[in-house]
Parts: structure tokens; sequence; C-alpha cells
């Protein structure tokens, strides 16, 4: 019987202690030990930043890439080997800032990986300065008299951007985490799990304590219909984002796109593939 331990490498992580990272790595490890994954079809790919340190935890294949560009990574490999379980990870400085033109297009691709964003605010690697999704107002170095611009919305920017999975989970709420993760990882196309994870060093203002105050859950809401589109716009802007559970759910769209793959002319198989490829090159 698979164990999450079984997922871990023994590497202690470098994080600070309380940071909400230590959770997302467990969560992980939990999701992938209840799947039965085997470690060595389990690929985990991370950008930089605190958060790009997870794939060198996993006890799974692992790439640490460059700056935001753990998305076009790891849909290279799940192209290269549909048999892979693969999660890309990192941070909303990483996702939302340098990456989020690839955060945008696989949400439309749609090619069947799991992204798990550790958000915490701020950027922590680097001493903490202002992020994409910091509140307006937000004071760090970088900001001394407060952040002028709006937060991006990541939930609602993966929505406009045509998401079939949105989730998104609290490092304090580690049971539910583990139920998303395990679900993205099941979900057939692009998942996206927005994970609110404080950072416990550099933002005093977004901590434990205060999304404890401030989140809601769908889960809670027994009339909540995680396939209506519209109702989950709505429930993001009503809440301000401040939300946990999986928002929106949609698998009609993999559906269709099995069928016309299966129609379309220039879906190659393998040997068709090599032999287009000998041409070319």
């Amino acid at each position: 019987m698979a164990k999450y331990q079984d997922y871990g490498n023994g590497i202690e992580p470098t994080w600070c202690k309380g940071c909400g990272d230590f959770s997302v790595l467990r969560s992980l490890q939990v999701a992938a030990a209840e799947l039965k994954i085997p470690q060595e079809n389990l690929m985990v790919v991370s950008g930089i930043g605190c958060s790009g340190r997870i794939s060198g935890y996993m006890n799974a294949y692992s790439f640490h890439g460059v700056h935001g560009r753990a998305l076009p990574i790891a849909q290279g490999i799940k192209l290269a080997n549909k048999d892979l379980t693969v999660v890309a990870a990192g941070g909303d400085g990483d996702g939302f800032a340098i990456g989020a033109g690839h955060f945008i297009h696989s949400t439309k691709r749609d090619i069947d990986v799991t992204y798990i964003v550790m958000n915490n605010q701020i950027y922590g690697l680097t001493k903490g300065h202002t992020s994409p999704v910091s509140d307006q107002g937000f004071k760090t170095p970088s900001t001394p008299h407060g952040n002028e611009d709006l937060p991006l919305q990541p939930g609602l920017l993966s929505l406009a951007a045509g998401a079939t999975f949105l989730a998104q989970g609290f490092s304090g709420y580690q049971e539910e985490l583990v139920e998303l993760i395990r679900k993205g990882i099941e979900h057939k196309g692009f998942s996206f799990i927005n994970i609110f994870s404080p950072c416990i060093t550099f933002n005093k203002t977004n901590t434990y304590q205060w999304f404890r105050k401030y989140l809601t859950s769908v889960s809670e809401d027994k009339e909540y219909n995680r396939e209506n589109y519209q109702e989950a716009m709505a429930i993001l802007q009503e809440t301000n984002g401040l939300v946990t559970g999986v928002i929106y759910e949609n698998n009609d769209r993999e559906k269709k796109k099995e069928v016309s793959m299966k129609e379309s002319p220039v879906a190659l198989n393998r040997e068709e593939f090599q032999k287009l490829f000998a041409r070319l090159y």
C-alpha cells in the first residue's frame, strides 16, 4: 500500500518554519499516495522562487526550470510521454508575472497537466517585494508608499481563458487541500489549483489568522453547482476571490477533444510522426 512517505526523498526543506509550502508538499505527497501513482510515473516541474524548491523534495522525476517557464516544460513532457502524471508548481510571482502568458495559453490548450500555485501574495525568495496579486496599498520595499496597482485575480483570469478545472485551497486546511490536488490530478485536462500559502517571514498582512477570518468554502454550500460557469464567476466576484473548494469543473471539453482528435486527419500515431520528422530533418 502506498504511503505519503514513499514520495519524500529525505531532503529537509529549506523553507522558513511555518511556511505554507510545507503543507502543499505534504498534501501533494498524500494525494499521490491515495492515487497510488508509481514514483516512476510521476513528474514534478517547478519554477523559480521559494515554491520552486518543491520539485527537489519529491521522490519522483523532477525538473527545476527557469523563472515563469514551468508550464511550457510540463506541457512538453506530457506531450512526449502521455502516460506520465505531470504536475507543475510555482509561486504567484512565477506564474502571474513573467509566466502569465504561459498560464493563459496553458489554460486554453487544456493539456492534461495539474498546475499548483503557492500563492503568498509576495516575492519571498527575493526578500519580500510586491507581487502581481498583492493587495492595493500593500507596502513592501518595492512599494514603500503602498502598491498602486489592483491585484490580478487568478481565478477569474483562468475562467476567462477557458479553464476546465479551477480549485482554490488554503495551507491551513490540509484535509481539503489533499482532496483538491487529488481531484485536479484525476481531471483529464488542465487543472489549476490556486493555494493560499502564507509567507510568515515577509507578509505580515495575509497571515494564517487573516485567511481563516475571511475565507469561505463552496464545499459547505450544498446548492453550489461547480459545473455552472456563471456561478463560478459570480462566487469569485462576490468573495473577492477569497473562496476555497472546487470552483469550476467542465468535463465536456475533453470528451469533444478526444472525438475531434480521432476524426482529425492531422492526428498522427508514433510511427507516422517519426516518418514526418525524418522528412523534415
